[in-house]
């Protein structure tokens, strides 16, 4: 579906209900194990009428992962425009952004393979988020520089390491991989780590 071609609100609303469908057979059979034929019989319409708005799968499953990283995305909102030092709502952000995807990437396994999947494909879906996150973590930071709580630099270029550094906080698979092990830094202790790295 063209993301950017004018929609009529029945349009727009079809499509809606459409990713809500296909969303919830993802999270209760998964994602291998879903067709469009089955979106389609929970809808009461034909597996050609969901067509009409997707062109396959994949391009489904990219509209639903774009619904969870909207979420993902309002959350760094949010904390940007706190009334707090940049360097706390940079913890409460990395913090609240960890929660959410282990709430809702890892408690729910069908979820996690979404994302997966996702992230496999390298859509640009997922790039785009990341930019759109690295924006708003460079304007935090860069309010920091201009508030003398972190070192002058290139608040865009430390925005992306920044984000890189705590990824293992945010990435399903590295979450996934890294949650409840001994050996690997704690959420809190990776938050810190890099935010001492922004008074450098």
């Amino acid at each position: 579906m063209n993301q950017n071609a004018p929609q009529s609100t029945d349009t727009a609303d079809t499509a809606t209900r459409i990713l809500e469908a296909a969303e919830a057979q993802f999270r209760h059979y998964g994602y291998s194990k879903t067709t469009v034929a089955d979106v389609a019989k929970d809808l009461g319409m034909s597996p050609a009428n969901i067509y009409r708005f997707f062109a396959s799968k994949s391009e489904l499953l990219e509209g639903v992962c774009a619904r969870l990283l909207a979420q993902s995305l309002k959350i760094a909102e949010d904390f940007a425009a706190m009334p707090l030092s940049a360097e706390e709502r940079l913890r409460r952000y990395a913090m609240a952004q960890f929660q959410f995807t282990v709430t809702t990437m890892m408690d729910e396994k069908k979820v996690h393979e979404m994302a997966v999947v996702a992230i496999e494909q390298s859509w640009g879906v997922i790039d785009k988020h990341i930019d759109e996150i690295q924006a708003i973590l460079a304007r935090i930071i860069e309010d920091g520089m201009e508030k003398g709580e972190f070192a002058k630099g290139d608040a865009v270029h430390i925005a992306r390491c920044f984000g890189a550094a705590i990824s293992p906080l945010h990435h399903p698979q590295l979450v996934a991989q890294c949650i409840g092990k001994d050996n690997r830094a704690k959420p809190e202790e990776l938050t810190e780590f890099a935010i001492r790295a922004l008074k450098a």
